[in-house]
């Protein structure tokens, strides 16, 4: 039996967390809500001490270009626009250097692929 779609997402999203901390990336905060957007995953890169902002998509198939296919000019409006709010709600992050990286899930069992940098600000 298939697991519940929101089952399935917290598993992928756990899953992208221990793969960006098996590679020195320290876990912030999961599911950050604002109005008009949501953050999976933010992330700590003390290589550059940056904060990273992840998105974490999954698809049943790759077929169509998988999960970061998905994440279009319309979904980076969304994710920068939620990303600025948390660091309004984060002084000490003020001045912080940011990315925005996608782990692309895909396939049952999901197989994950991590995009560093996937997108920036001024794409948006």
């Amino acid at each position: 039996m298939a697991a519940e779609p929101s089952q399935r997402g917290a598993a992928v999203e756990a899953a992208a967390r221990t793969l960006l901390e098996s590679t020195g990336l320290r876990w912030r905060a999961s599911n950050v809500r604002f109005r008009g957007g949501e953050l999976d995953l933010v992330m700590h890169d003390p290589v550059g001490d940056s904060v990273v902002f992840v998105e974490v998509r999954y698809r049943r198939s790759a077929a169509f270009g998988g999960g970061a296919a998905s994440v279009d000019t319309g979904k980076r409006r969304k994710l920068l626009h939620a990303a600025q709010l948390y660091l309004a709600s984060q002084p000490a992050l003020a001045q912080a250097a940011c990315r925005f990286d996608v782990v692309d899930a895909s396939g049952e069992p999901p197989q994950l692929h991590w995009i560093r940098d996937a997108f920036r600000a001024d794409d948006c």
